[in-house]
């Protein structure tokens, strides 16, 4: 008689089913989204990679590993490239940001325009892949996860990876629940660095399950509401004119303001904005368009976690 390979009866285990619902189930689901940008290189033959100014250094870690030379390019204040694209070699590869969620109608048109395009979609987890265009999705962005991320490419890796274990990096999630974001943010910091230089890994079944028992359709109205709640009220004093798509979901509301102390305002009620990304500062100078997208740009958060009157609070303040 076959062993068995998972053990039957004893204490419980987390309540999460991983058959319940997928919203990537045609991608490759990865570890980390630089994983699946260091996959797709390894899958393609670029000679060369051109990344925005305007990301974070962490995705530089899969070009240092394979030794692919990075350029830079710089966006306009609608975050889109200022670039010639006729300059692009056929083995280069060009990456564009769907930024915040919000140039989803950008891709589409940059889809048909670049050949050789890498749609970066980590923060535009329910946009759809374009159809051939190699696309990553990060999936601790929108949902209380430690990693996880999707990769869509038509050309796989016949390499067998090892699957992840996301056990050990759950005590930023856990705490927050049962505490404060404030207990368990040093967690969350050292999260962030364990996720630093691992191999290619296959998403964790933990990651999986999550993932698997998550009301997707409820996720996505709710941030859609949250940030029209937003825009209404901030639309006419934001310097970023940027609009929401009729078919995306924003990761947060991007607020660009002449108020150098709206941050620390915020703050100080216990309302935290992310900064994307710190490490443009250190590339860029003061006077760039980056460096004050980075300085001068508050992120509003607009998740589902949240409703109306979180909203309105937000806005009380701002």
């Amino acid at each position: 008689m076959e062993k068995l390979r998972t053990a039957i009866g004893g204490y419980l285990e987390l309540e999460a089913s991983e058959i319940r619902n997928c919203y990537h189930p045609q991608a490759i689901a990865l570890n980390t989204a630089r994983n699946a940008l260091e996959y797709l290189l390894r899958v393609r033959t670029f000679k060369q990679i051109y990344i925005p100014y305007f990301t974070c250094e962490v995705l530089l870690e899969p070009m240092a590993k394979l030794n692919i030379p990075v350029r830079l390019y710089a966006i306009d204040e609608q975050l889109e490239p200022l670039f010639d694209f006729t300059s692009l070699n056929d083995d280069d590869a060009f990456l564009y940001t769907n930024y915040f969620g919000l140039k989803s109608d950008y891709v589409a048109q940059l889809a048909r325009q670049c050949k050789q395009l890498i749609v970066d979609n980590a923060q535009a987890f329910f946009d759809k892949p374009f159809q051939g265009e190699p696309t990553i999705y990060s999936a601790r962005k929108f949902f209380g996860v430690a990693d996880g991320a999707y990769l869509y490419t038509d050309t796989k890796s016949t390499d067998k990876f090892e699957q992840d274990s996301s056990y050990d990096r759950m005590a930023h999630l856990l705490i927050r629940k049962d505490d404060s974001a404030e207990a368990g943010y040093r967690h969350f910091v050292a999260n962030d660095k364990a996720l630093e230089q691992n191999p290619i890994k296959i998403m964790s079944r933990l990651t999986t399950a999550i993932l698997g028992s998550i009301d997707y359709e409820t996720v996505a109205q709710k941030r859609i509401e949250n940030y029209r709640c937003l825009e209404k009220a901030l639309h006419q004093t934001n310097k970023l004119t940027l609009r929401l798509s009729s078919d995306s979901v924003p990761m947060v509301y991007p607020y660009w303001t002449e108020d150098k102390a709206l941050r620390q305002r915020l703050l100080q009620e216990k309302i935290y904005t992310a900064a994307y990304w710190p490490n443009v500062k250190e590339s860029c100078r003061p006077a760039s368009l980056e460096y004050r997208l980075t300085a001068e740009v508050v992120y509003l958060p607009i998740d589902q976690r949240y409703g109306s009157n979180d909203m309105l609070n937000i806005l009380k303040y701002v």
